[in-house]
């Protein structure tokens, strides 16, 4: 069968030969993440060896708490023979594909006294190429950057300085249209997208702050000269409409058709909407936009009027399928809920039904919920979607607890709960089900692949006068929603032991069948490891925001919230092999083909809001070479289960000298007392 399944990849880039390096943020500018590098397989991925890491130096040029407000989240492109990635505070390096030594640097020397909303991140850049300027001229191929102090910037991709003819000599400073409550209020987190001479950028803005926050504009320019093409503004503001909502997370581009597809946020604040009446426009929707001029083609709205932050975190995958009558150009949105909305890429309807169905009712005053909410009928939700207060976790089985008590004391009807005083569940939570990672699929297979979290979520909405005193606890995130009767405050539902109150698995991967409409392997991913006292390795999963990258040798690789690069049996979802990574790589992994080898890398420099270490790498692996092997050590560790046995073995020796150090102590205590006293 993977003889079979190697032939098949063969066959396919014969028919349609793709690209063999990394071009965009997601692989492909439909962001299918998907390779047909069939090198490594699960025959030999348990050979894989570490070929090189680079380190940017934050952790020495950076102050220790500032690099405690980053998020590494960056995946590289291979483009112009160099693996060329951001780092969260902007610079964009270029490296040696097999040695990761740097080729050349760009600082657009952002201010670390900022407070970016969402941390100081950037998850990747763009490469273009001008088809119009001749060969070996400056700036034909582009690298073009979103910053933190929201900058669009082009940059030469052969040489890393700045194209003087674009914008104000190589950069644009995007206008909020407003002024900010602070410097950090407004950024760009996410590549942008570029297709028939046009760049797109979207923008994050900080959540439940206030009504009137900046408006959250798409904007385009022109790739050459960064002269302003055009800007999408997902909310119509008519003087009824309040708030915003716009694009953090990453957009596709169909370059065919012309065609750009954004993944609209919640419109402003979260958690009460009573002064945006409606469904609230574009919001929570999939949107295609002319990518020449701006134009609406269709939208596709996945919550109506949303008050839980069920905004669309992934990029819009656009793929062919199989639906069983024909094949057909969809676009694939997988939500924070566990949903798969699978729409016609030409005119936004649902492949499969979706349905509307009735909603928990009675929001906090002054609100107007929306009786129902669309439901897919085809394709399950990824994970569950309800918790009781007797499906609450404890280490003791049958013994209740702080968990069982906070579940059963908070509002809880199951999905769209409306937030309220009292304290709502929210499950999945915000930052739950598949997020800015995205899903990716297989064209061969026909399959498609995800990584999910599951934790719960307790919001409570506070009246205003009792906000004006209101002091978070440790691990709330509060915010005042300046404008609304209300502000709100929100945390992960955790036991006083610092566990999650849901029951484990806490992160996993998700293989779905389109075509049927069928989960056929669900896989844990990641161990507490890195994340719990003395290193216990529990195979409860760990929170996955970031995505996974699949290859024609059959494999599907992710990083998690441990310091492990995991590969996993397409097919099976059996975990094949661990590569340790000096923190937690949570970024979307990549693969390229170098001098006939096949590399796998990924940034791993932790995430400061996951609670992890914090570093400022990048790691590639490959097969060994002629005489290269692992160290015995990572023999014993970079394998399933393997650092379960290497912690054990260390218990083992720590507990040899432990017992030794006591025999040696308890010897000398006897030869001391043998000896006379004085005075005896």
């Amino acid at each position: 069968m993977r003889s079979l399944f190697r032939l098949l990849a063969a066959l396919l880039l014969l028919v349609a030969p793709p690209a063999l390096g990394w071009e965009h943020w997601g692989g492909d500018a439909g962001g299918t993440r998907f390779s047909p590098l069939a090198q490594v397989t699960p025959d030999n991925v348990g050979g894989l060896v570490r070929a090189w890491e680079f380190r940017t130096g934050d952790l020495e040029t950076r102050p220790r708490d500032v690099m405690k407000r980053t998020k590494f989240e960056a995946t590289p492109l291979f483009v112009e023979d160099s693996v060329i990635f951001c780092t969260p505070f902007n610079e964009v390096i270029a490296l040696d594909p097999g040695t990761g030594a740097q080729k050349w640097r760009f600082d657009p020397k952002i201010s670390i006294a900022q407070r970016p909303a969402n941390r100081f991140v950037c998850r990747g850049v763009a490469y273009w190429i001008d088809d119009r300027a001749p060969e070996g001229a400056a700036c034909r191929s582009r690298i073009f950057t979103g910053t933190n102090d929201v900058r669009l910037i082009a940059l030469d991709a052969r040489t890393g300085k700045p194209c003087a003819d674009f914008g104000n000599g190589g950069a644009i400073a995007i206008d909020a249209g407003m002024t900010l409550q602070w410097p950090g209020e407004f950024q760009i987190t996410s590549a942008p997208v570029t297709g028939r001479g046009v760049v797109v950028v979207g923008s994050a803005i900080a959540d439940n702050r206030r009504v009137d926050a900046p408006v959250g504009a798409v904007r385009a320019y022109d790739a050459r000269t960064g002269r302003p093409r055009w800007s999408f503004d997902p909310l119509v503001h008519d003087g009824i409409a309040a708030g915003h909502s716009n694009v953090w997370a990453p957009m596709s581009v169909d370059e065919a058709r012309g065609l750009v597809f954004l993944p609209t946020t919640s419109p402003s604040p979260d958690f009460w909407g009573g002064k945006r009446p409606g469904n609230d426009e574009h919001a929570d929707s999939v949107v295609a936009l002319k990518i020449e001029t701006g134009e609406l083609a269709w939208a596709f709205q996945t919550v109506h009027h949303d008050v839980w932050d069920y905004d669309l975190p992934a990029q819009p995958t656009l793929a062919r399928i199989d639906t069983g009558e024909v094949m057909r150009d969809v676009v694939i949105e997988p939500t924070k809920q566990g949903f798969v909305f699978v729409l016609d890429r030409d005119t936004g309807k649902p492949v499969w039904p979706v349905e509307e169905r009735a909603v928990p009712q009675g929001g906090a005053e002054g609100e107007r919920l929306s009786p129902t909410q669309p439901f897919p009928t085809h394709v399950p939700p990824l994970l569950s979607q309800h918790i009781s207060a007797a499906d609450a976790f404890s280490l003791v089985p049958g013994v209740g607890g702080a968990c069982e008590k906070l579940l059963a004391e908070s509002r809880n009807e199951g999905l769209y709960t409306p937030p309220s005083t009292q304290g709502t569940v929210v499950y999945p939570m915000t930052g739950g089900g598949v997020n800015w990672g995205g899903a990716a699929f297989d064209p061969i297979h026909q399959i498609l692949y995800a990584n999910t979290s599951h934790a719960v979520q307790i919001v409570k909405l506070i009246p205003r006068e009792e906000a004006k005193g209101f002091n978070p606890p440790p691990g709330h995130d509060f915010g005042r929603q300046e404008g609304t009767p209300f502000a709100m405050s929100r945390a992960v539902a955790m036991s006083p032991l610092g566990l999650l109150c849901n029951k484990p698995p806490w992160g996993e991967m998700v293989a779905v069948d389109l075509k049927a409409g069928k989960i056929l392997w669900h896989s844990t991913v990641g161990t507490s490891e890195d994340l719990a006292p003395l290193g216990l390795a529990f195979h409860w999963g760990t929170p996955l925001v970031s995505g996974v990258v699949i290859t024609g040798g059959g494999l599907v690789f992710t990083g998690a919230m441990d310091a492990y690069l995991r590969a996993f049996d397409a097919r099976s979802g059996e975990e094949l092999w661990q590569g340790r990574l000096p923190v937690p790589g949570v970024a979307n992994p990549m693969t390229y083909l170098w001098k006939g080898e096949q590399y796998v890398a990924i940034g791993a420099g932790g995430h400061s809001e996951g609670g992890t270490s914090i570093g400022d790498s990048v790691v590639a692996f490959r097969l060994p070479r002629q005489g290269e092997g692992p160290s015995l050590w990572s023999r014993m560790i970079d394998r399933p289960g393997g650092r379960f046995a290497a912690n054990a073995a260390a218990a083992v020796v720590v507990l040899i000298v432990l017992v030794t150090l006591l025999w040696r102590w308890r010897r000398r205590r006897r030869a001391s007392a043998a000896q006379p006293r004085s005075g005896a």
